[in-house]
């Protein structure tokens, strides 16, 4: 039984191909529901959202949940998985009236331009109408029900994944056809009486009932799989298809019957007939103001709290103390030891994925600035301002070049002393510079890992911005910038990487600190969502950061994480790792250290330096700009930012979840270790999170990578160059792009090392 509750916990299946389209559509109809509501409140309750999200969440448990693994064991599981899918998963979605709300939820121009002349088409009117008779609901219900009970096909099904899933849509599209002349919804119109429906799901429940009582009363298997299946709790095969028919009998008639005593009920009613009042129109503005997380219920309070972000630095200071300690005195073996897991698995998984979710939350939740913050206080020297010549990202570039080579070079995810000595360095690194210097200047100039952070949350979804910019333009104390002040001492600092709101755009060089939220005194300042991408594809002058195409050492930074994200995770592939010891072998060799120096230098240095010096020239040679070469260069080179973080991003996740679960054993071992056992013995064999289909949503990552770079170099190239020269101008940076798209690929489909595992 504990297999086979591992298994059940184990089986969920997060296949993007699903996931994506139900996360989509429900959020278009929210998004369209929300409209009708303020339009027709009386129309679209909110119990009719309840009915689509209960609709799309019981289809997602239906086709994603344990019961499509345990369906190829149990006959009664399969059929619990097609009565859901078949009774209760379309009457939900068709009781939300979707039709108008999905309409609505989707861009204008979309359904202007796109669905607008096609829903129109007389072809395709026709064909609807054709398919929402009732007659033709009922015959295609009933056909699609015989036929996939069938042995044949049923089988077919079990064994070819294909046919499963054909078996699932043909059960999904029929039944929402049978149901619509039932539900009949708005505003579509019935082409029957109400009082038919009683016998067309009489007709409808005759059919189930046959059916499901040959299974009950069947006295040999059926289906051949589930005789030769193992048998799960002791149950015989042909116990579990009586069973089956069963459950198919009793709730599907159930489900069958409930609306016929319902209709039957309307009708021997006083009132014989529902009249519909007509919609009450509100005229009411519809809100045009982005989301902001930081008016959020709950979320948005404790945001706004300073005793919040101090809470995450200081637990993110425990846990770099107890990494430090871990890496100086426990086991020298990354896997049993915190330093191995935790810096290098878990927080390099979640940081990306906050990136992705939401925005730079990790550098607001940074434990070095708290360290930074308590030194001024004991150290309050006359502090110097940093030096012009060294404003600018090229310390930083250095810093993550030598980083990415050490990181090969030392195997430093192996070893935790190293490790440790790294955190500790940083610790008196950023100590040494922010109490000698004005503001954030290890921020800003130095800091390896915030860069790192900057660039990739040009990808986030949320940014820290003006809300209103006429409320900034009547500001004359510019308290965001300076810091507020009351009597002459100082309460609340203003942003000490020189990010003017009202000239900020974009997350570059923003650390989430939210100092310019509590400085304003007028409350004009937010955590907003932004289009992701969006400030990537315009050349704004940004306070504190200036214009992207005259920022030579910012294109430089975004090349080298670009093409670190492929070399990273390229040094931990098989073929490059077997090439590797060829190389050893040929040469005569012990130390990896002459080979990952070579590799680092031809993938950090030399190949980026020849791809996008040609893409540069072929764009002069081909679009025929006014720029030079620098800045074509310094304007292209962002768009190469998406597809970076799209390999990081799946490189990360795939160390997180295939390690996810190491830390459970490592705290074990070292509370153990301490003398105090409160997580009792470590446990080596505990199974790692990664689910089956986590190489598609790696894919899915990579692939939103490219469709955005080639977006971003798209209309950066626009910036460049008429609409005749734009195409010349574009073609090289989006080669480039496809060409590292296919090494990303071709990197995750490759068997790849399992750091940080046992």
């Amino acid at each position: 039984m504990e297999q086979v509750a591992e298994a059940a916990i184990f089986s969920w299946n997060w296949e993007p191909a699903v996931l994506l389209p139900l996360s989509f559509s429900l959020w278009v109809y929210r998004r369209g529901w929300k409209k009708l509501r303020t339009l027709a409140p009386s129309r679209f309750p909110l119990w009719r959202f309840l009915c689509f999200l209960g609709g799309s969440v019981v289809l997602f448990l239906a086709i994603c949940s344990p019961l499509d693994t345990f369906g190829n064991l149990l006959l009664q599981v399969h059929m619990v998985q097609h009565l859901l899918l078949t009774m209760i998963v379309p009457p939900l979605l068709l009781l939300g009236f979707p039709y108008l709300p999905i309409l609505l939820g989707l861009p204008r121009g979309l359904v202007a331009n796109v669905l607008g002349p096609f829903l129109s088409w007389k072809i395709l009117k026709i064909l609807g109408k054709f398919l929402t008779h009732p007659a033709i609901c009922c015959g295609l219900f009933l056909f699609s029900n015989i036929l996939w009970h069938v042995p044949f096909f049923y089988e077919a099904a079990l064994k070819f994944p294909v046919w499963h899933k054909t078996e699932h849509a043909c059960f999904v599209w029929t039944s929402l056809l049978f149901w619509w002349p039932v539900i009949q919804p708005w505003p579509s119109r019935a082409c029957w009486p109400r009082w038919t429906m009683v016998p067309y799901l009489l007709i409808a429940d005759l059919q189930n009932t046959i059916l499901s009582a040959f299974l009950s009363f069947c006295d040999h298997a059926l289906y051949q799989t589930y005789a030769i299946a193992p048998r799960i709790g002791g149950i015989s095969t042909l116990e579990d298809q009586a069973a089956a028919g069963a459950i198919m009998w009793v709730p599907g008639s159930i489900v069958f019957l409930a609306p016929v005593s319902l209709i039957v009920f309307q009708f021997l009613s006083p009132q014989r007939s529902v009249i519909y009042q007509p919609a009450i129109v509100i005229h009411k503005p519809l809100p045009n103001s982005p989301f902001d997380l930081l008016r959020a219920p709950l979320v948005g309070s404790l945001l706004r709290r300073k005793a919040v972000r101090r809470f995450l630095q200081v637990t993110l200071l425990m846990l770099a103390i107890l990494v430090m300690i871990e890496g100086w005195w426990g086991p020298q073996f990354g896997p049993m030891n915190l330093a191995g897991i935790l810096p290098w698995t878990h927080w390099r998984g979640l940081t990306v994925m906050g990136l992705l979710i939401a925005g730079n939350f990790f550098c607001m939740a940074c434990p070095f600035t708290l360290t930074r913050d308590l030194a001024r206080r004991i150290l309050p020297f006359q502090r110097w301002s940093w030096p012009k010549w060294l404003r600018t990202k090229w310390i930083a570039v250095g810093l993550l070049v030598l980083f990415f080579w050490a990181y090969e070079a030392f195997s430093l995810w192996n070893s935790p002393r190293l490790t440790a000595g790294i955190i500790a360095g940083y610790f008196s690194l950023v100590v040494l510079i922010d109490v000698l210097f004005k503001n954030a200047a290890f921020c800003k100039y130095v800091c390896p890992i915030g860069q790192f952070h900057f660039v990739q949350s040009l990808n986030s979804p949320l940014q820290v911005q003006a809300r209103d910019a006429t409320v900034c333009a009547s500001c004359r104390t510019y308290d965001c910038i300076r810091g507020s002040t009351i009597e002459k001492k100082r309460k609340n600092r203003g942003c000490e990487l020189h990010l003017f709101q009202p000239h900020k755009h974009g997350n570059m060089d923003c650390t989430f600190c939210l100092d310019c939220v509590y400085a304003c005194p007028k409350d004009n300042v937010g955590l907003v969502m932004s289009p992701p991408w969006k400030e990537l594809a315009l050349d704004h002058k940004r306070s504190g950061v200036g214009r992207y195409s005259h920022r030579f050492d910012l294109a430089v930074l975004v090349v080298v994480l670009t093409f670190g994200a492929f070399a990273n995770a390229m040094g931990m592939v098989t073929p490059v790792l077997q090439l590797e010891n060829t190389i050893k072998t040929l040469c005569g060799i012990t130390s990896t250290l002459p080979i990952v120096t070579a590799f680092y230098i031809l993938a950090l240095l030399v190949l980026p330096a020849i791809t996008v010096s040609l893409a540069g020239w072929l764009s002069l040679r081909l679009g025929k700009p006014q720029a030079g070469w620098k800045q074509i260069f310094s304007q292209l080179s962002m768009s190469l930012v998406p597809v970076g973080f799209g390999m990081w991003l799946s490189h990360f996740l795939f160390h997180f979840f295939t390690a996810s679960h190491t830390f459970i054993p490592a705290f074990q071992r070292f509370f153990s270790d301490i003398g105090l056992p409160l997580l009792g013995t470590p446990d080596w064999s505990i199974r790692s999170w990664a689910f089956p289909g986590l190489l598609g949503w790696e894919l899915l990552l990579l692939d939103l990578g490219l469709l955005m770079g080639l977006f971003v170099a798209w209309e950066r190239a626009g910036l460049l160059g008429l609409s005749t020269s734009r195409l010349g101008i574009f073609l090289p940076w989006g080669t480039l792009i496809l060409l590292l798209y296919s090494v990303g690929a071709w990197i995750l489909l490759q068997p790849m090392d399992m750091r940080g595992t046992i």
